[in-house]
Order: C-alpha cells, then sequence, then structure tokens
C-alpha cells in the first residue's frame, strides 16, 4: 500500500507496524482496539521484523533470524530494530527477538503514530484521540476505491484473504497473523469456523508469526511480575499530614499533594470518617502518564457526574461520557472550542472587552475573582451562543459551584442546592436557554459564523437520542459557566502580576506594540513579540491550576506504580501535584518563567498537566491560552492595578475549583489609556 507523504515527496510504502497500527484503529471510538498488552508488544516487534524481512534486511528459518543487510530503511521502528539485531554477535532466532524488542514496543507505537502523524494519514487531537486525516478519506493515490478510508482499505484487503479462496500476499499473511495475535480479527470480521480454520491456516505460512504467536503462549515473565506487583500494599496517609499540612490550610492542593508523594510514593489511600469509602490519590508525573495513556481502559468517569446530572435533569452530559460516546460529542464540540474560532472573531472580542471595561476608572475597587468572572464571560457568552449574559452571569455561577460542592466535590450537604435562593439561581439556566434559542433561528443567523449553540442545536435536531433536550439545558449553559474556570485562572495572574511590578512593566511594553494602532495587531498574538506574557501566564497556571485533578471510578482493576487499583475504587488523579515536585520544576515555588524557554522546556513532560488527561482532558485549552494571553495583555495595556490589602497573603479556595478567595479586592491605581467606545 502506498502513500503519498508530506514527510517526502515521493511516494512510499506503509511499513508493517504502520499498517497494523491502521488496523487496530477503531474509528467509532477514536482510539484502538484493546489488546493484553505483551500481546501487543509481541505483535508489534513482530511487524518490526516482518518488515526488515520484506526489505531483505534479515531472512529466518526454523532455528536462526539471520542478518543480511546493515543498511538502514528510513523507517525508524525498522531501524530501531535493526541496529538491535546488528550489535548482537551471536545468531538467535525470531522468538528471542521479539521477546527482547517487545518492551519497547510503547516507543515503537509512538514512532509510528508519529510518522502517519506526518505523512498526513493520522491526525492527533485533544484528550489523545486519534482519527484518518481528511486526506486519508479520499485516497485515489492509495489505489483505493469508493468511500473506503486508509483503514478500511487494509481490512478490505484482508477479508478477501480470510474470506475467499486466493492465495494471499506474503504481506497480507504477515498482517492476518499480526491481528490474530492480537485478537482483533472477531472486532472487524464476523469470523465462523470455516474463517477460523483459514486464519490458522494462513498464520502457520509465516515464520515470523509462528514466532509471536510462540512469544505470546509461552511468555512466563510477565504473570510473574504482576503476581510481585500485587504483594505491595498501598501507604495510607496519616491523619496528622491531612489536618496539619501548610499547603493543605493555604488551600493549596497541589503542593498538598505534592508533599503527600514525596512522604509516600505516587500511590496512597486517604481512609476518610467512618462510613465513606477509601480515596485512592494518584499523583506524578509517572501516574500522569499512565493515567494519560491508559486511564480510558481502567477508569470512568460517569460516577462522579450522575448527581451533577440530576441538578440539571439531564443525563449522559459530556463531562461523564466514557468510550466512543464521548468520541462523538468531543467531536460535534471541537469546531466551537478551538483557538481558530477565537482567532477568527479576535475584532468582535476585543470590542466588546473593551465596551465591558470602559466604565472603569481610576480609584474603582473590585472583589477581584468577581471581577474577572464578568470580564471574561463579557467575551465567551456572545462567542459560543450569540447572547449576552451578563445580569444572570452571576447566578449561574453560583448554582454551578454549589452543585459541584455538593455533589462532586462533596464537601457539602445535597440539601444546601434545594434552598429557596438555589433555587431561584437554578431559574437563570432557562432564563438563557430562552435567549438561545430565540437568537439561533434560521434567519438569524444567517451569515453568522456557526457557534457552540448552532453545533449543539443541529445534533439535537439530528439525533434527539444522543442529545436529549433535556440535556440541552447543561449543554447551552457550559459556555458561560466556562467564565468561572478561566475567570479563576485570571484571577490568580492578575494577583501575580501585581505583586511583580518589573514583570507588569515588561508585559505593558509587549502589549503597547500589540495596541499600538487603532487597529491591534493581532498577528503579535502568535509570536516572540508577546513571549514574556506568554511565559508568565504558562508559569501562572502551573502554581495555581483552577482544576487541580479528577475523580474518577475504577472499572478493570489495574496496576498503577506496583500497586493494584480494585475494581469499584474511588481514585483521585492529582494531575498537577507533579508541578511542585523538584524533579519536574526544580525549586517548583519559585515564580520563574524562565521555565518556559527553549532551553530549558520544563513544561514539555507528563508533569505538566493543568488541563487534564487523557480523554477528558479539556477540550477548549487552546483556545483558553489564547483568551488569557489577549485579557492579560488588554488589562495591562489599559489599566495599572494595585491590591488593596498588599500585605496579605495569597489564600485559596480549593472548592470547587482553585480561586483566590472571594474577599481579594484590587483597585485601578492609574488608567493609562483612553478606553471611549
Amino acid at each position: 500500500m502506498t502513500i503519498h507523504s508530506t514527510e517526502a515527496a515521493a511516494t512510499r510504502t506503509l511499513s508493517l507496524p504502520e499498517e497494523l497500527i491502521l488496523m487496530l484503529l477503531n474509528e467509532e471510538s477514536g482510539y484502538f482496539h484493546q489488546v493484553p498488552g505483551w500481546n501487543l508488544n509481541c505483535a508489534v516487534a513482530g511487524a518490526a521484523l516482518a518488515e526488515l524481512s520484506l526489505q531483505a534486511r534479515v531472512d529466518t528459518d526454523m532455528v536462526h533470524l539471520i542478518l543480511l543487510d546493515k543498511t538502514p530503511t528510513g523507517d525508524p521502528v525498522s531501524d530501531f530494530a535493526l541496529q538491535q539485531i546488528s550489535a548482537e554477535p551471536d545468531l538467535k532466532n525470531a522468538q528471542y527477538w521479539i521477546e527482547r524488542l517487545a518492551p519497547h514496543a510503547e516507543m515503537m507505537i509512538d514512532l509510528t503514530l508519529d510518522r502517519l502523524t506526518s505523512a498526513g494519514i493520522l491526525e492527533h487531537h485533544d484528550g489523545n484521540f486519534w482519527t484518518l486525516s481528511p486526506a486519508a478519506r479520499h485516497s485515489e493515490h492509495l489505489g483505493m476505491s469508493g468511500e473506503d478510508t486508509a483503514a478500511q482499505f487494509i481490512k478490505t484487503r484482508i477479508g478477501k484473504a480470510i474470506f475467499s479462496a486466493a492465495i494471499p500476499s506474503p504481506r497480507d499473511v504477515i498482517i492476518i497473523g499480526l491481528a490474530s495475535t492480537c485478537d482483533v480479527l472477531r472486532f472487524i470480521f464476523d469470523i465462523d469456523d470455516a474463517a477460523e480454520d483459514r486464519i490458522r491456516l494462513l498464520c502457520q505460512m509465516d515464520l515470523i508469526g509462528q514466532a509471536i504467536a510462540n512469544a505470546v503462549e509461552h511468555n512466563l515473565a510477565g504473570p510473574l511480575l504482576r503476581q510481585a506487583a500485587f504483594t505491595k500494599s498501598i501507604p495510607v496517609v496519616p491523619l496528622r499530614r491531612l489536618l496539619f499540612n501548610r499547603n493543605a490550610l493555604r488551600g493549596n492542593l497541589p503542593a498538598f499533594f505534592a508533599d503527600l508523594t514525596k512522604l509516600l510514593g505516587p500511590v496512597m489511600a486517604i481512609k476518610p470518617p467512618v462510613g465513606k469509602p477509601v480515596m485512592y490519590v494518584l499523583a506524578g508525573a509517572t501516574t500522569n502518564r499512565w493515567v494519560h495513556r491508559y486511564g480510558r481502559m481502567y477508569l470512568r468517569s460517569s460516577d462522579y457526574f450522575r448527581h451533577l446530572e440530576t441538578a440539571y435533569h439531564a443525563a449522559g452530559l459530556l463531562p461523564s461520557l466514557d468510550g466512543a460516546e464521548h468520541f462523538r460529542m468531543r467531536k460535534v464540540m471541537r469546531s466551537s472550542y478551538s483557538r481558530a474560532i477565537l482567532e477568527q472573531q479576535l475584532d468582535s472580542v476585543y470590542q466588546r472587552a473593551r465596551a465591558h471595561i470602559a466604565g472603569w476608572n481610576e480609584g474603582d475597587k473590585f472583589r477581584l475573582v468577581h471581577m474577572c468572572h464578568r470580564y471574561i464571560n463579557a467575551q465567551l457568552s456572545p462567542l459560543f451562543v450569540n447572547i449576552d449574559s451578563q445580569d444572570v452571569i452571576d447566578d449561574l455561577i453560583a448554582y454551578k459551584q454549589r452543585a459541584l460542592n455538593t455533589h462532586v466535590a462533596r464537601v457539602m450537604p445535597k440539601f444546601l442546592l434545594h434552598t429557596p435562593s438555589m433555587k431561584r439561581k437554578a431559574r437563570s439556566i432557562d432564563v438563557i436557554l430562552d435567549r438561545i434559542q430565540l437568537s439561533h433561528t434560521s434567519t438569524q443567523r444567517a451569515g453568522c459564523p456557526r457557534d457552540h449553540a448552532d453545533d449543539l442545536l443541529s445534533l439535537h435536531e439530528s439525533d434527539p437520542v444522543f442529545l436529549p433536550e433535556s440535556n440541552l439545558r447543561f449543554a447551552l449553559s457550559a459556555p458561560m459557566l466556562a467564565s468561572m474556570y478561566v475567570g479563576d485562572q485570571l484571577s490568580f495572574i492578575l494577583h501575580a502580576l501585581i505583586r511583580q511590578p518589573d514583570t507588569y512593566r515588561r508585559i505593558q511594553t509587549e502589549a503597547a506594540a500589540v495596541f499600538k494602532n487603532s487597529e491591534p495587531q493581532w498577528d503579535l498574538l502568535n509570536s516572540d513579540q508577546v513571549d514574556v506574557t506568554t511565559r508568565f501566564i504558562k508559569e501562572c497556571i502551573r502554581l495555581y491550576p483552577t482544576i487541580p485533578g479528577s475523580i474518577r471510578t475504577v472499572m478493570n482493576s489495574c496496576v498503577v506504580g506496583d500497586h493494584e487499583l480494585p475494581v469499584g475504587a474511588r481514585v483521585f488523579i492529582a494531575a498537577t501535584a507533579a508541578h511542585y515536585m523538584d524533579d519536574v520544576f526544580p525549586d517548583p515555588h519559585r515564580f520563574d518563567i524562565d521555565r518556559y524557554l527553549p532551553a530549558r522546556g520544563e513544561h514539555r513532560s507528563p508533569g505538566y498537566a493543568p488541563f487534564g488527561l487523557g480523554t477528558h482532558s479539556c477540550l477548549g485549552s487552546r483556545l483558553v491560552e489564547l483568551q488569557l494571553t489577549l485579557s492579560v495583555l488588554m488589562l495591562a495595556h489599559y489599566f495599572t492595578f494595585e491590591l488593596r490589602r498588599p500585605d496579605r497573603q495569597l489564600k485559596i479556595s480549593p472548592f470547587p475549583s482553585m480561586s483566590p478567595k472571594a474577599r481579594l479586592k484590587i483597585a485601578i491605581r492609574e488608567q493609562r489609556h483612553e478606553l471611549a467606545v
């Protein structure tokens, strides 16, 4: 199978590891058919050896695998295997090399995914989802017909080999053997007894395929290692560490869990008062990487959002979905939460933000968090749903905060969500829904940029079972609720900016370049001209992430860091604990924007996770980064702020999201530029 690659002008043939990965791709869920780890590792290693055999670099017989040619192939996976074989002075058989290469399979898979992405065959999406690229869906250059995608073309070839008497090519025989090892053929085809016999016969035609089967069948180390892992008990957090930790008392949850991890390791248990189940905690860069790669197979989110759904009279909201349904909903929402949407409407967002702050004057005082919520909402509400919601945003946020505190964080009794005051605030959701529906008729939307509400209303119209009317109350109000999280983050950023006058002045200099003319220079937002602002924001997000972690339930028992998590266990993924760990961020409590210079790049690791991990990572993370950059530059350009009580230490409210304490106040010391609209 050949492709036109963007990485090289010449047409090249897909390697066997690449064809294997495409075979495993589940286009419905955006991920890959799940295969037992050792089986997959052996199949990937076997694919690399088989590719070397097809390229005449090695040969194999019943006894030995023989090196024929050390010349690199140009494929990083094949060349890695070739390098290992070349370094071995003695002849070994194929099974030896499969078992030797299998521990490196994860790295080989990453290389294969990167190459497929560079070639324009796969696209990688936030949340660690994969899809075939649009180019791979229209593939006259692949020799495919009709509407077949690149993955479907491979499956069609394999189907013909299995269900017909035609003699398959050596390449197809190998792919069938690899897929059989992974046990995914039954997910792709309707396999009857005759097909089973045919697959068994074809697998016997390839010596490397037989070696893979033997490596899978006779693996002894894997089960023994797993048994050893189960013997390690999970340490329990001492009660005094919970009650008297200084970071916990300050509300700094990431730093608190970093302290516990340094003491107990990356997996620990918290035993709450009598009658409540144990909460397991995962913290650190290693567990972050595990959650990001494997969390979808072992953890689910629905349990902790079920009661929140009830508060909004809904079921099956995005935060509670897993698997293919979650992937489908993200695909629907991907465009409206993209950075590109904001880039296309920067002028209108800027004008709305200017209009909002036009009435601010020197000497005005604000509650910092409240001010930032409203400032962000003035921009996001029209962008996402084309309405103004300033008159109800306080009620929307208050109800959401109470719902999260009662049903997710569980730090407040549930009856507090049903007080007369909360019931009045809940009615603001219906106000929003009415406004959106009235403003999104076909006539009123003609010629307007498509927004989030358009996407959701279209989905409801086309599939009211998947997105019922009962879910629209939450789904359509969610963009306004984003004002809470983004506003909380902006609050931390402004507080840090006021505390660092030298950096404040550097950012004001960058803002002057962006806003020096009547027409802002938006291209500078993606350039080194705002480098200080960008790095400053990253450091604020590291030190003060508004969502420090997430709660999940174990749906399949698993081993993390040599500890077994049982089915049904409650797990808190302290994704941002690594933000305060020396091995990820040296001297982590020090504010240092130079961490993000290319020479250091400390954030380029699984230890930096302010937007979550895996499939449930923030869908709008890149939009939020641009939103914060615009907001900080605007506020720094037009105003110099000061703290009302500069002698007071920052106090953090940890629930339902991290934010400065609500009573923290700032004032406008100077208005630097005219704001007439």
